[in-house]
């Protein structure tokens, strides 16, 4: 058996079930989601075992209490596969009026029919997880700690053995526990693999409505080549209808995203929406993005070696691997990642915004040459904000891909991907 590498979502499960009666843990297939909840579960349902699922989706429909007898924290893992055991489980932590009874795995949100019949408030807590961040696959030293950063109690002061080289191997490699052991070249091979499943199996079968594989591909692609901006619906289909005399609308792309969403491909990330001193209007559009940006090389068809001939490409999805490290350590904080664009089109990259109100900026820079750019961007986003009706920035921050960490004279924090952590 292999070693288990821990993850971020460890706590935030073992967290969750001190708190609540069910956990539900969702994600995209192969991110770990599995793994992790039978380290920490004392019994376990596979829902998708091939030599007893006809049993087990018998029992499901008779009597599917009894799916959920055994030690607790008990795991139902691929619960989805029979919607009725939501409302199982949430009848009975009710009946046994404790904590930590259930975790719950899921690879899809399911359609809500007459199995779902409650929506489980009060008394499941979710934990989303994504691909392994830089810190879960050793690849960050973590010398910087967000939380620390929140907190204004550390100067930054770290340095990074990753290079140019090595991030573009990791960004086509991407975060996937499977991969993260094999080596670069190895890697990309199960990404690719994993594409091809969505195009072909996932996407059709999460809501049963049968998609056009080729059109798939070519979103996947759209998606790919946009990442990390703000490109339309419109954008999207004109790319889906390519020279085709059939016409694709924006109701069936907006189908296909949806359907992608919920199989966790895609996150695009939303814009936030601050209470600022001027009356210029902000933007509202989400940049598009992949839950790991190990899926946009495989659409594009993009390995390291044309990752480092493409900076222009390079940029982008290095903007995509930080947005998916920040998401993970602000989830951790009980925070949330945005991006902000206003109509003046000043712009940052990254907002983190904690529950509590404290928030910090983040400029995403591939090199030392965009940082003057970055500072002079982040302080007039700072200006910006009306401070009489938000908290002052925790912290304003440049995150770039190599080198040494670093506080700048004017307080700005520069920090290498490779050495953050949460």
């Amino acid at each position: 058996m292999k070693k288990y590498i821990p993850r971020i979502a460890d706590i935030m499960i073992i967290r969750a079930l001190k708190s609540s009666g069910a956990v539900l843990v969702e994600g995209p297939k192969w991110c770990g989601k599995t793994s992790t909840a039978r380290h920490l579960c004392q019994s376990y349902l596979y829902m998708q075992d091939p030599d007893q699922r006809s049993n087990y989706m018998k029992i499901a429909e008779s009597k599917p209490s009894l799916l959920l007898r055994g030690k607790t924290p008990r795991l139902i893992d691929e619960w989805q596969i029979a919607p009725v055991l939501w409302d199982s489980v949430r009848h009975e932590v009710d009946l046994r009026a404790e904590l930590g009874q259930f975790i719950l795995t899921g690879s899809a949100v399911p359609i809500l029919d007459e199995n779902i019949t409650h929506t489980g408030t009060g008394r499941f807590s979710r934990v989303k997880m994504r691909t392994m961040s830089l810190y879960e696959s050793n690849e960050s030293n973590g010398s910087i700690s967000l939380s620390e950063l929140f907190n204004q109690e550390t100067d930054a002061a770290s340095i990074t053995d990753l290079d140019i080289e090595k991030i573009a191997q990791i960004i086509v490699r991407g975060g996937w526990p499977a991969t993260v052991v094999n080596t670069y070249e190895d890697a990309s091979k199960p990404v690719l693999d994993y594409l091809d499943s969505i195009i072909n199996i996932d996407i059709s079968r999460v809501d049963g409505i049968e998609k056009n594989p080729q059109k798939v591909a070519v979103l996947l692609k759209s998606i790919a080549r946009n990442i990390s901006t703000e490109a339309s619906i419109e954008t999207l289909r004109r790319d889906m209808e390519g020279n085709e005399q059939n016409s694709v609308s924006q109701p069936t792309v907006l189908s296909y995203l949806n359907a992608l969403q919920r199989i966790f491909v895609i996150e695009d990330l939303e814009a936030w929406n601050p209470s600022i001193r001027s009356k210029t209007p902000l933007r509202s559009s989400s940049k598009r993005h992949f839950i790991d940006p190990s899926i946009a090389c495989a659409a594009l068809g993009i390995n390291a070696s044309k990752l480092l001939m493409d900076f222009n490409t390079f940029g982008y999805l290095f903007e995509s691997l930080c947005i998916r490290d920040l998401r993970i350590y602000a989830d951790y904080l009980d925070g949330k990642v945005y991006h902000y664009r206003d109509k003046s089109n000043l712009e940052c990259d990254a907002i983190i915004v904690l529950r509590d109100g404290r928030w910090g900026a983040i400029e995403i820079k591939m090199g030392p040459n965009e940082f003057e750019l970055a500072a002079e961007n982040l302080f007039k986003l700072k200006e910006r904000i009306d401070s009489d009706k938000m908290q002052k920035p925790s912290f304003l921050m440049i995150l770039t891909a190599t080198g040494f960490g670093y506080t700048r004279e004017d307080g700005i924090h520069v920090v290498p991907i490779g050495c953050l952590k949460w």
